[in-house]
């Protein structure tokens, strides 16, 4: 079974397009670099993403802090 990847684009919010979570770009970042966000899959030198089972799981374990 092939694992589904998640790109930083469809995670965060910008101005022109909702993301699945209601921070930006940035803050994703930022949380990886301080251990909060699960660590991302570097696939090739300009593409990183994230497998869905892990964000899926931030946002069970994290839903009341951001809801």
């Amino acid at each position: 079974m092939k694992a589904r990847i998640i790109r930083i684009a469809d995670i965060a919010s910008t101005p022109s397009k909702p993301g699945i979570l209601p921070v930006s770009p940035a803050t994703i970042w930022r949380w990886v670099r301080d251990g909060k966000f699960p660590q991302p899959l570097k696939l090739s030198a300009g593409v990183t993403a994230w497998r869905a089972n892990d964000i899926e799981q931030f946002i069970a374990d994290s839903s009341p802090a951001i809801a």
